[in-house]
């Protein structure tokens, strides 16, 4: 009996966990809203789907930044400038008068959300003991998947009422109660350290990652030259952020520390990880296309039909964190896993006349086998690294799950735009070619899947505070230093 009150989720987690999941609500709630963009303001599927796209890759250019910001401020202070921002951004998108603005907007809502996630993660890996990990990683997945999972379904209702603003005349006074409640009652977790920033791997994360989506985003356009080049410049972009961070690794001042990469679990963890939000994206961006281009349901409707699936995810992740506990990550994981590879391979057969029910239900197959994936695979990546690295960790996971996202969004619709004009050269109607190109989308998706069941097979049972240990001179953090601290020194 007097062990119960330890095993509570600390406050301080229960009101992280609620802010994330409103403000990342925002990453997906556009989706549903992408044909009625394309009307109202005239703009193409391509550059509406931006609206998303760019969301997820300002994230993953400012999460990186969220390591050194962390360390310099209180948390209260990095909450109420997450959330400052979010708010900003909402109110500017309300009343955006063209598509610019609007792109502007959602840019500055993603700039707030990416503080979010990795205080949320950092705080939690410092917080709470190692045996309630699982049960309280539980919680947090309905924040960090079932969120984006449930935006299409939340969007879908909204639209019905009305105007694309209300998804954020909506949105702005819910958050601004959780903002202020918050405040009132969030306490500060460690303390504040000095630092520095290498301001040249800010840009080189921002403009490597962006260019690598943007190019993917342009195959569907037509021509490869352009596309090509583009993704080929990113890359390189971003061989040079990781040169970069192998040299300030040496003085102990790197933006992203790529030695959580020496440990296998924490790199396997991250890898597919990656290529389940791949997935996760790509689904929902092809969905939402499929029922309303091609089978005529409304956004309601629409919204209806995915929103089990979600509330599913969200459902079992407490008991999911609770099974981890118990029996460990390698249990979950593979038949999570498998699941996903099932779910996929069945919408690879979406048509004309196949029953919603059964849409429906490959969905919720989905959705479930993501949530019995992600819950023990966050938890025994985080688990796997040394305190000291615990907010490099959250960072990076932070970082490549946007860009994963994004990346299976750039996917999808490349695939689909290129399948479907090829096959409307070739004399095929608009409807069989689009159809067409999402059959082949969900078979490219699916046959990454199967890679997650490899993977899953090399993960342990469970792991120690470090599965791969620091080679001499790695710069450990000294016992004094509070998680995640880095050893502040200036940056030439």
């Amino acid at each position: 009996m007097a062990a119960t009150p330890e095993r509570r989720t600390p406050a301080v987690i229960r009101l992280l966990v609620l802010a994330t999941f409103v403000v990342i609500l925002n990453e997906t709630i556009m989706i549903n809203a992408i044909p009625r963009l394309m009307t109202d303001m005239n703009i193409t599927e391509q550059a509406a789907q931006w609206l998303s796209t760019a969301f997820m890759l300002t994230m993953a250019a400012v999460i990186p930044v969220t390591g050194w910001f962390l360390q310099r401020v209180t948390t209260r202070s990095a909450y109420a400038t997450a959330m400052g921002v979010f708010l900003a951004g909402t109110a500017l998108a309300a009343v955006a008068p063209v598509f610019e603005v609007l792109l502007l907007a959602r840019i500055v809502q993603a700039s707030g959300t990416a503080v979010m996630m990795p205080l949320l993660m950092t705080t939690l890996m410092t917080v709470v003991p190692e045996r309630d990990r699982g049960r309280v990683m539980g919680n947090v997945t309905m924040a960090i998947s079932v969120a984006p999972a449930l935006g299409p379904a939340v969007s879908g209702v909204i639209l019905q009422l009305g105007s694309w603003r209300l998804l954020f005349a909506a949105v702005l006074p819910i958050a601004a109660l959780i903002a202020w409640r918050g405040l009132a009652q969030l306490e500060n977790v460690g303390e504040p350290q000095l630092s520095t920033i290498d301001w040249f791997s800010v840009g080189a994360a921002a403009l490597g990652f962006g260019s690598l989506v943007y190019g993917l985003s342009r195959f569907g356009e037509g021509g490869k030259l352009v596309p090509a080049s583009i993704v080929l410049f990113g890359l390189a972009t971003i061989a040079v952020f990781v040169v970069r961070q192998l040299r300030l690794q040496r003085r102990d001042v790197p933006l992203l520390d790529l030695r959580i990469l020496r440990h296998p679990t924490y790199a396997l963890s991250l890898l597919l990880m990656s290529l389940g939000f791949m997935a996760m994206m790509g689904s929902m961006i092809l969905l939402p296309i499929y029922l309303q281009n091609l089978r005529g349901l409304s956004p309601l409707e629409t919204g209806l039909l995915v929103m089990p699936g979600g509330l599913a995810m969200g459902l079992i992740g407490p008991g999911v964190g609770r099974l981890f506990d118990r029996f460990g990550g390698r249990k979950l994981i593979i038949p999570g896993s498998a699941g996903i590879v099932l779910a996929l391979a069945g919408l690879t057969q979406i048509s004309m006349a196949m029953p919603f029910w059964q849409v429906l239900a490959l969905h919720a197959l989905l959705m479930i086998s993501l949530a019995v994936a992600f819950t023990p695979v966050f938890t025994l990546g985080l688990g796997a690294l040394p305190p000291h690295l615990y907010s490099h960790g959250s960072s990076m996971l932070a970082t490549l799950q946007q860009v994963a996202a994004a990346l299976g969004t750039a996917l999808v619709v490349t695939v689909m735009t290129g399948r479907a004009g090829s096959r409307i050269a070739d004399g095929a109607a608009e409807a069989v070619a689009q159809l067409d190109g999402m059959r082949l989308a969900f078979l490219i998706t699916a046959a990454l899947s199967v890679l997650m069941v490899g993977i899953a097979f090399l993960l342990p049972k469970r792991v120690g505070p470090a599965d791969g240990a620091e080679t001499p001179g790695s710069g450990h953090a000294t016992a004094e230093q509070r998680p995640g601290d880095l050893t502040p020194e200036p940056v030439g």
